[in-house]
């Protein structure tokens, strides 16, 4: 237990920390085994994280994750997530990792992790939990909120062996893909990066990182406008948009411009990315001082930033479907299991639950584990009721302590 002070500016996750005298109360975990793509074994030690209070509602209208009951069994309304839920901590994959963003999980079970800062990608044995590095990317340019960070596998990893990343540079950011050769070296066993799209703007802050391949086998992109507020609005730059484009970084059929992979625009700075069992994309993003977002996502719509902050319903411009003050959330990643949406937040160290029915969230959000690992990073889906979550204590904005930074794996209902 200790007291942190923080203060400046919020951007992307910065700002004042937890108040003096607020510590975070932590159980040793046991490593774990992880198999199957997320399958635990013996020796787990459960932690339960109680629900906090739910996300606070805008000043306009409905509450920020409120659904009428009967709306949600209206006929044809497809059925709602339970109101409450609950999160189990079931145990540790691995520890004392540096800078972790992007995760991947490997066929086997294995996790690729990237490191923000050191610009490594390392392979998480789920049997051990040893982290070994399989290479480092070139021309990543570590600094502020940039690096290495969002990692993915391609669609076809079985045949083509390529690991994408987002990273940022001297000059820009970039998603690149390079073949991962297990035979070779560790340490050697990313190929030369092929650059699949650049020039995507950079800054000290708000550069997104987030990419995904969504169910349509396309690569989808989280951006940030760099704190260049007018650049969410210019349908001419990549910055503070979410993009769509084919593996080999090219505009797609069915984009709202054809000779473009901009996907949706006036957004401030996005690193959630999910897919709901429907098929619809769900994003989460920072607001400036005001209110966090999630956000549904529609090819063409104008998500208001930085004319709109929350829920302003402004003509032309779409409402996000659930909002959280700031000191709440300051959401990262995201990811869809049980039919509901869980979102990891940075400033406000808590797992948020968002019940879905169908494209509107079936009750109030809930948190879980608030303050007991720090700021939380990422979320990835293993299928079923089971989550992994990277906590991002060692990103020059929390207060790592012995064993951070850490994947935990949990059950969610």
């Amino acid at each position: 237990m200790r007291s942190v002070v923080r203060t400046g500016r919020r951007f992307g996750g910065a700002g004042a920390g937890r108040p003096a005298g607020h510590g975070r109360a932590r159980g040793v975990l046991a490593a774990v085994a992880l198999a199957g793509c997320g399958a635990l074994l013996a020796g787990c030690s459960p932690e339960g994280g109680p629900a906090g209070p739910a996300g606070a509602s805008p000043p306009r209208g409905a509450p920020s994750g409120s659904a009428s009951a009967s709306a949600s069994a209206s006929a044809g309304a497809p059925p709602a997530a339970p109101a409450k839920g609950s999160v189990e901590v079931t145990g540790e994959i691995a520890r004392d990792l540096e800078s972790p963003w992007g995760v991947a999980p490997l066929p086997d079970g294995d996790l690729l992790v990237a490191s923000r800062d050191e610009g490594t990608i390392s392979r998480v044995s789920a049997a051990s939990g040893k982290a070994v590095v399989i290479g480092k990317v070139p021309g990543v340019a570590p600094g502020g909120e940039g690096g290495l960070l969002g990692l993915a596998l391609s669609p076809s990893f079985a045949s083509d062996r390529m690991v994408y990343a987002y990273f940022t540079t001297e000059s820009d950011n970039r998603i690149a893909r390079m073949r991962y050769d297990e035979k070779r070296e560790p340490g050697q066993q990313l190929g030369a990066p092929d650059t699949v799209l650049r020039g995507i703007p950079k800054g000290v802050v708000h550069n997104g990182g987030r990419i995904a391949f969504g169910p349509d086998r396309m690569l989808y992109a989280g951006t940030g406008e760099t704190g260049e507020t007018g650049l969410a609005q210019d349908r001419k730059s990549l910055g503070g948009k979410i993009l769509r484009m084919t593996p080999d970084g090219q505009p797609v059929h069915g984009n709202p411009e054809p000779d473009s992979v901009v996907y949706s625009h006036g957004h401030r700075n996005v690193q959630g990315l999910a897919w709901d069992q429907d098929k619809r994309l769900w994003a989460a993003e920072f607001g400036q001082n005001t209110w966090d977002e999630l956000n549904l996502i529609e090819p063409g719509a104008n998500y208001g930033w930085p004319q709109a902050e929350g829920k302003a319903g402004l003509a032309g411009m779409r409402d996000p479907v659930a909002v959280w003050r700031t000191d709440e959330a300051s959401p990262s990643g995201i990811a869809v299991a049980r039919g509901s949406v869980w979102m990891a937040g940075l400033k406000g160290e808590r797992l948020w639950r968002i019940p879905l029915a169908g494209d509107r969230p079936a009750a109030e959000p809930e948190a879980f584990l608030q303050g007991r690992y720090g700021r939380l990073r990422s979320v990835v889906a293993l299928g079923g009721d089971r989550l992994l979550l990277v906590t991002s204590e060692t990103d020059r904005r929390g207060s790592p302590e012995a064993g951070d930074d850490r994947i935990l794996t949990l059950t969610v209902r």
